[in-house]
């Protein structure tokens, strides 16, 4: 851990930023395999109304995805911090209170899901079939909810002390598996939407059982040494995981609005077509929350360090890394949207009807890059409250009144051009607060080495 921490604290930053991010980006794009494999699994093997039950389903599996952001982000940036200033006795009480939050949150999630499931999905508009399909889906889903939890906030712990690679390799076992076992039960069993989601719970086990294996028996630093609450630590890691979950729920409650403001608008197509869009979208993103998940130790690590020279550095240059990276992604899908929407669905008129819409939707995307880069300065230095601020704006006070509103007056495209336009709104606000911590946060330090740069 001692050489790891040097090397972050006076390791060449271009350097460290590549070493850090790429093991990211691999990871987020195996994690993205997921949901990603299962739609085109779906979508092509079972037909489009599955897909747009997996679609719907998938917005309230983000309340697992919360659990594990809650607990992992949160735990990485107090692990990064206390590898910076040397405390022991914190890292040597991270795991313990990850597996005990992990177990308390995914039993809840678990009870209400299996219970409330056909409820969910009713207030994104499911009916029918589409009901039918995605309550089967998401019981079995829940049903791994600890697994899945737990499995994916130790990745980030394993993220947070910087081995990236080991991160990376366990996540991609995973999901190879999953591919292996999409096509088995999908196309082989015959299990239709069922089969996705099974194939998908065991993979998370197995990404559990070797993230626990990791931190039991090989970490050298990181390891199962008090399974006791320590609360000064859960109060720190709740607080900073905060603005983690709540980029979750209100994901969650934006994607409930997208899929049944449009279906009020332009029917169970709109819902289709959205839900293939989505698949795309998130894929886009994956690098950008690769890179992220690169920074956040580096600006943790440094920050814990007062090494506030080298935070501002890096981030910049990690502001160019994701700039680029999301151009490609941007630029592919603009040169030729119908054949990426063609991964998933096999109806080309509505992929020709919806092209120019979708097109729209991802015209701002690059700026993104900014802003996911400054919500993760503001979770690595502990900032809970500027987090916060960005996921509020973003997701509750712009972009649900923007779905509502916008339709009234451009029908279905009012609500696929919202997302580019609050997007843009909320770069600039995470700019204005970047300058401000800068200034006052980061404007002293520890006399720095001839290595600090």
């Amino acid at each position: 851990m001692i050489d790891k921490r040097e090397h972050l604290i006076s390791g060449n930053i271009f350097k460290l930023m590549l070493e850090l991010s790429i093991p990211g980006i691999i990871r987020m794009f195996v994690i993205s395999l997921y949901s990603f494999v299962d739609a085109i699994f779906v979508g092509k093997y079972v037909g489009s109304v599955a897909l747009g039950a997996i679609s719907v389903a998938y917005t309230f599996t983000l309340i697992n995805n919360g659990i594990a952001v809650l607990v992992g982000i949160g735990s990485a940036s107090v692990l990064s911090r206390a590898v910076g200033r040397n405390d022991q006795k914190t890292i040597d009480s991270i795991m313990g209170n990850v597996l005990l939050l992990t177990l308390l949150f995914s039993l809840i999630a678990m009870t209400i899901g299996l219970i409330f499931a056909p409820q969910l999905l009713t207030l994104v508009g499911a009916e029918g079939e589409m009901l039918h399909l995605g309550t089967s889906y998401l019981r079995i889903v829940y049903l791994g909810s600890i697994f899945v939890n737990f499995g994916q906030a130790a990745n980030m712990v394993m993220r947070g002390e910087g081995r990236m690679g080991i991160a990376m390799l366990l996540m991609g076992i995973s999901a190879v598996l999953n591919i292996i076992l999409d096509a088995v039960f999908v196309i082989v069993l015959k299990k239709g939407l069922e089969g996705a989601a099974i194939a998908t719970v065991i993979s998370q086990i197995v990404l559990a059982i070797c993230n626990f294996c990791y931190f039991a028996f090989f970490s050298k630093n990181v390891r199962f040494k008090h399974f006791k609450i320590q609360k000064n630590i859960v109060k720190e890691t709740l607080s900073i995981g905060f603005s983690a979950i709540l980029m979750q729920i209100f994901a969650l409650l934006q994607q409930m609005i997208t899929y049944s403001t449009l279906k009020k608008y332009g029917g169970e197509d709109q819902v289709i077509l959205m839900g293939a869009f989505f698949r795309y979208l998130m894929l886009s993103f994956i690098p950008l929350w690769g890179i992220s998940q690169g920074y956040q130790p580096f600006a943790g690590t440094n920050f814990g360090a007062r090494k506030f020279e080298r935070v501002k550095k890096g981030t910049f240059l990690f502001y160019g890394f994701g700039l680029f990276l999301s151009l490609i992604f941007w630029l592919v899908f603009l040169l030729m949207p119908e054949q990426v929407l063609g991964l998933f669905l096999e109806n080309k008129e509505l992929i020709s009807s919806g092209r120019t819409n979708a097109m729209l939707a991802l015209s701002l995307f690059p700026l993104s890059a900014i802003m996911i880069i400054n919500l993760t300065l503001f979770q690595a230095l502990g900032k809970a409250k500027y987090a916060g601020i960005l996921v509020i704006s973003r997701q509750f006070l712009l972009y649900v009144p923007a779905v509502l509103i916008l339709p009234a007056f451009l029908g279905t495209r009012g609500i696929w051009i919202s997302s580019p336009l609050v997007d843009t709104l909320i770069m600039i606000l995470s700019v204005f607060i970047m300058i401000k911590l800068f200034k006052t946060e980061l404007k002293t330090e520890d006399k720095p080495t001839s290595a600090s740069s």
